[in-house]
């Protein structure tokens, strides 16, 4: 009897020891993205979350980011944005990270193919995307149909007077898609751990704006970014109020003014406005759309979506 209860004591022993080393192990592995889904644009959505010395809040390899470092940048920055980044310290992070670990590549890379090291890190880095990005190119069909789909910002051009304005614009967007491919695979390529404590609370304040709000809603959102002023984005206008109406418990529809709004913006990425970022019921992004929108091609989107 006495020897089945210790038995018995021992298997209860052996399972908590597991189960406590599996939960350890769980908890190592646990990533920014699995911890706090859409609080990453990408560069750290792999960052692995731990604890770290105290006022260090990133750490990769040699890098380390402190508190201090970001204090400094905020204080850096013009008047009228400081609230808004105190409010996004996990984007400015994410930034620098991007920064410090893209220019060790680029370094390496200069290094490996015997690059002068005497180049700024700004025009290294600028050769480096040059490089990565030197066989893209706009074929006349993709130019044509972007044309067609935004006459109302050519004006009274035809497409043949707009021709090269249109491939260089349509070449800067596929090489800076490009880019934010590579810069958001960083935390693939590297090793990088965040403070769990400074990101949760970072968490809770980035969250706190009208696009995460309805990105968690349980809810498709089409978020449009634009701005007074702006000709395309004021067409859009009455294409948003009637798609509140037609979709009303359905979709959420969302204007976002670039310039009042100007840190989100930039989390989200928006170059050229107006923008129109789709985003399915689990809060994913799964299209956005630059340039005006016609309403009919908005409606067949979001019955691809799903949405009717």
């Amino acid at each position: 009897m006495k020897s089945g209860l210790l038995l018995w004591c021992i298997l209860i022993c052996i399972m908590l020891v597991f189960g406590l080393a599996e939960a350890a192990i769980s908890a190592e592995l646990k990533t920014v993205e699995q911890a706090y889904p859409m609080l990453s644009s990408g560069v750290l959505s792999n960052a692995k979350v731990t604890t770290l010395p105290k006022g260090v809040i990133l750490r990769s390899g040699s890098l380390k980011i402190t508190q201090k470092q970001l204090d400094d940048e905020v204080a850096k920055a013009p008047a009228e944005l400081r609230t808004q980044l105190k409010s996004n310290l996990f984007f400015l992070l994410e930034n620098k990270a991007a920064s410090d670990l893209l220019l060790a590549e680029a370094k390496a890379w200069a290094k490996k193919n015997n690059r002068t090291t005497s180049e700024s890190d700004q025009k290294l880095l600028q050769a480096y995307f040059e490089n990565m990005t030197s066989n893209l190119s706009v074929p006349d069909e993709e130019a044509k149909g972007f044309f067609e789909s935004n006459k109302s910002m050519m004006g009274d051009a035809n497409y043949e007077q707009v021709k090269d304005q249109v491939k260089a614009y349509l070449l800067a967007q596929k090489r800076q898609g490009v880019v934010d491919k590579y810069i958001n695979t960083i935390s693939k390529r590297n090793v990088i751990e965040i403070d769990g404590a400074w990101v949760a609370k970072q968490y809770v304040l980035a969250m706190n704006n009208p696009v995460d709000k309805v990105r968690k809603s349980g809810k498709p959102s089409i978020v449009d970014f634009g701005a007074d002023g702006c000709q395309p984005c004021e067409m859009m206008t009455p294409i948003l109020d009637s798609l509140k109406k037609e979709y009303a418990g359905k979709l959420n529809v969302l204007f976002v003014h670039v310039r009042k709004e100007q840190v989100l913006a930039a989390r989200y990425g928006i170059q050229a406005i107006p923008v129109q970022i789709f985003f399915d019921k689990s809060g994913k992004e799964v299209f956005r759309h630059v340039g005006f929108f016609p309403k009919e091609q908005i409606i067949a989107k979001l019955a691809e979506m799903g949405v009717k």
